[in-house]
């Protein structure tokens, strides 16, 4: 994996493009946002803009969270567009614009996307996070709090509070670092990835009260349907962790938690321990993500929907 220039790639640009994938998560939002900082600071006459679908409110202690555009529309043409943790397909309503924009730079640490995209591309399967990428790209004289901050808050979703086997000791030597420019990152910790609203605990106790235990209790699997996250009034950024939460229980290798978002129509997030590569898994689906870690969106009952995904992770347990 060649170093990129990040800086010589963007010199010159008057407007740069910062976006990331649909309902974007912690390394996502972590990533894009400490990219626009950085850029924000090192290229002050351009101008640069983060599209991102409504990120959680739960980030909202990154600086400038609020600068977040989310009309997708900029004036002429887009001299650089920077594409963080996915590939061009996952970019939703800014994928045209990346398309059409005059440099296209890929920073990616997904297995689904070892090529990369862009014009310039900064791939690596085996990092943490995307934000552990951008980190490497910055130049330590121009690093300040608040752009630690949104890289460890991208470091630290990504590996789960540094548990997933993505962490090596490079990440740590990383987060090391960044907890040096002060921030309260315990706090960080609390706020972003343990708090949860009353709702979302009511919408968890539903999902491990009606999960379903399979495979010999290797696997289980639960859903919520669109009756009941409208009951709730909830959004799908009310369902975050609970996949997790399923993949903790004794003795599951392979945790699978779906919602519905349309009629037949599941988005499906799937975890592991050690026997399961859920990347070929969601990949078979037309997902992605990482070996312990992906998900896709499919399409049947909950019934066909759960055949299909078992039938997948039943290949792998029997090699």
């Amino acid at each position: 994996m060649k170093k990129i220039e990040l800086l010589n790639e963007c010199e010159g640009a008057k407007n740069i493009v910062i976006s990331g994938h649909k309902r974007p998560d912690g390394d996502c939002v972590g990533s894009c946002m400490a990219m626009y900082l950085y850029l924000k600071k090192t290229l002050p006459d351009a101008e640069v803009k983060v599209f991102l679908d409504e990120p959680a409110e739960i980030f909202a202690c990154i600086k400038d969270f609020d600068k977040i555009d989310r009309s997708y529309k900029i004036e002429g043409e887009v001299d650089v567009f920077i594409a963080l943790d996915c590939e061009k397909s996952r970019l939703g309503e800014a994928e045209e614009l990346f398309a059409n924009a005059k440099k296209r730079i890929n920073i990616d640490h997904h297995v689904s996307n070892e090529r990369g995209c862009g014009d310039i591309n900064y791939i690596s399967p085996g990092i943490s996070s995307t934000s552990e990428l951008v980190y490497d790209l910055m130049e330590e004289k121009y690093l300040d709090e608040d752009i630690a901050k949104a890289i460890y808050i991208g470091i630290v979703h990504d590996t789960g509070i540094f548990q997933y086997s993505n962490t090596s000791p490079q990440t740590l030597r990383i987060a090391a670092e960044l907890i040096e420019y002060g921030f309260d990152f315990p706090a960080i910790i609390e706020k972003t990835f343990y708090e949860k609203t009353y709702t979302q605990n009511q919408l968890l106790g539903r999902a491990l009260l009606e999960s379903i235990m399979f495979m010999d209790g290797r696997c289980i699997v639960s859903v919520i349907n669109k009756k009941t996250l409208d009951f709730y009034d909830a959004e799908p950024n009310d369902l975050d962790g609970i996949v997790n939460q399923l993949r903790i229980i004794k003795g599951v290798e392979c945790a699978i938690f779906m919602y519905e978002t349309g009629n037949l129509e599941y988005k499906v997030s799937l975890r592991s321990r050690k026997s399961v590569d859920v990347s070929k898994v969601a990949a078979f689906f037309g997902g992605g993500g990482h070996i312990r870690a992906a998900g896709c969106s499919m399409n049947g009952t909950f019934y066909d929907v759960i055949n299909n995904i078992s039938r997948q992770i039943a290949m792998q347990m029997k090699e």
